[in-house]
């Protein structure tokens, strides 16, 4: 069975924000952003409704009818747009007082990010932990490479798990340099899927 995969709107982002929050707990980059578990687990819709809202405004948030999945895709053209102007005082009031964790996260993957090359990036996939494995990130990703192969469009990506980087090699993805260190803590790989790989 192949899940229904739709467009997001303004009314699904606290209940997006949660599902990241829930998928994302326990992976290793966020046990890094923020080691006690309860602290983690008290910011983290908060943090993420920041990243579904800036999604909504400039790219593309994939969701289920059911909103147990959610995808973040923004198109990157190669310049150098940096963050929204509001970003760095939302991230403040939403992580504080972990918030230079977070600036230092956003600094390692925008280290390993390519430049240069117009590209749909995957800011976030994310499955709510009771449905994963049933097929909803793999429709998730369809969904969007379907539209960006007819376009003849690169996509890029940072896995945050072993695991996770696994799946996406299955979509046509490949390590894209090397990993990104984070400091004092875990890796994460960075993938492209060159232009019309799907076809």
């Amino acid at each position: 069975m192949t899940a229904h995969v739709i467009r997001a709107s303004e009314t699904d982002v606290g209940v997006l924000s949660r599902v990241i929050a829930e998928a994302f707990i326990d992976l290793p980059p966020s046990a890094w952003l923020v080691s006690d578990p309860e602290a983690r687990r008290a910011l983290f819709p908060g943090y993420f409704r920041i990243l579904v809202e800036q999604t909504l405004a400039g790219g593309v948030v994939h969701t289920t009818p059911d909103r147990d999945a959610v995808a973040l895709w923004r198109y990157v053209d190669g310049s150098d747009g940096g963050a929204d102007g509001d970003y760095a005082a939302r991230l403040t009031a939403a992580t504080s007082p972990w918030t230079e964790r977070f600036v230092r996260f956003d600094g390692a993957l925008e280290s390993g990010h390519p430049s240069g090359a117009p590209h749909h990036y995957l800011a976030i996939l994310a499955v709510r932990p009771d449905r994963q494995g049933a097929g909803l990130g793999t429709a998730m990703l369809d969904a969007y490479h379907q539209v960006i192969d007819e376009t003849g469009a690169a996509a890029y990506l940072e896995a945050s798990h072993p695991r996770t980087r696994t799946l996406y090699l299955r979509h046509g993805y490949a390590d894209h340099g090397s990993p990104i260190q984070l400091p004092d803590g875990p890796v994460m790989y960075p993938m492209w899927r060159p232009a019309s790989s799907g076809l």
